[in-house]
């Protein structure tokens, strides 16, 4: 939805369900424990899983796809301290997957710490009014190639590919009109149409790119979605005109319509953060 969404206290989004791997709920023991009272910050004691129970894959994979789950999804709160030797401790594994997973959180800009800081320095990325319009801008166009290259694929292959949007905007829409409403179960909605858009005609980089990006932007969907419900009619509204774009094979305007999607997102999150406050910023 590109569009609508709210603070949550902590739902689940961002590499698409299909490609990222489940997460479960952190249990009892998952809570954030405070450390460090000089500093005032927290620093994240999660009861992980063992590294045995994550997805299959080299071990910096594994912790990285841990790691990665549980900030999306707002486990490691934004601004919360990140210490290596926790982490490790909490996986049953060395701490040298953890430094490959948490070198790389830090690339992809999901944890963060000061120039020349040590590793036990790091935090995780907060949620910013200035962060989300790059963000959402970045994810709008690549979704715009998706549905550039969508609208150029054989007519029947369109058509059909317009009958399974619709469907799900329907579902989208449907979902935002429940009382109450499921906010996972409108993001999720929102999220299988966007990424089924970017499959229908994506290569393998254009994928790779859009899971790199997207799952940042579910952590701002997440947390905030439930401010952002009050507006579904317009994201829906979009949808169709993105649908009907691509359905007609209008590739420029399938482009410029989710793009145009995606910045109307960013706006309406701005405007909320402006109101409900920026999540673990200094």
């Amino acid at each position: 939805m590109a569009s609508s969404r709210k603070p949550v206290d902590s739902p689940a989004r961002r590499t698409p369900a299909a490609s990222r791997p489940a997460v479960s709920k952190p249990d009892a023991r998952g809570a954030v424990k405070a450390r460090g009272a000089a500093s005032g910050r927290k620093s994240v004691v999660t009861a992980l899983p063992s590294a045995a129970d994550a997805p299959h894959g080299s071990r910096p994979d594994q912790v990285y796809a841990r790691l990665r789950d549980l900030i999306v999804v707002g486990s490691l709160a934004p601004g919360s301290r990140i210490v290596e030797t926790e982490i490790a401790s909490r996986l049953g594994v060395s701490r040298t997957p953890v430094r490959e997973a948490l070198q790389r959180l830090q690339q992809e800009g999901y944890v963060m710490g000061a120039p020349g800081a040590q590793q036990s320095r790091l935090t995780v990325a907060p949620l910013t009014q200035a962060d989300v319009h790059e963000l959402l801008t970045v994810v709008g166009a690549l979704e715009g190639l998706g549905g550039s290259g969508a609208a150029r694929l054989d007519a029947a292959d369109r058509k059909t590919l317009a009958r399974e949007l619709r469907a799900l905007n329907a579902e989208f829409h449907k979902a935002g009109r429940a009382a109450p409403v499921d906010h996972s179960k409108l993001y999720e909605a929102d999220e299988r149409l966007h990424r089924r858009i970017v499959e229908a005609c994506a290569g393998p980089r254009l994928l790779a790119l859009h899971d790199a990006v997207k799952p940042q932007a579910e952590r701002y969907i997440r947390m905030y979605i439930s401010m952002l419900t009050s507006d579904i009619r317009a994201s829906v509204d979009e949808h169709e005109t993105i649908v009907d774009a691509i359905e007609e094979g209008r590739a420029d305007d399938a482009q410029r319509a989710i793009e145009v999607n995606w910045r109307h997102a960013a706006e309406r999150l701005g405007k909320v953060i402006a109101v409900a406050g920026e999540r673990g910023a200094w």
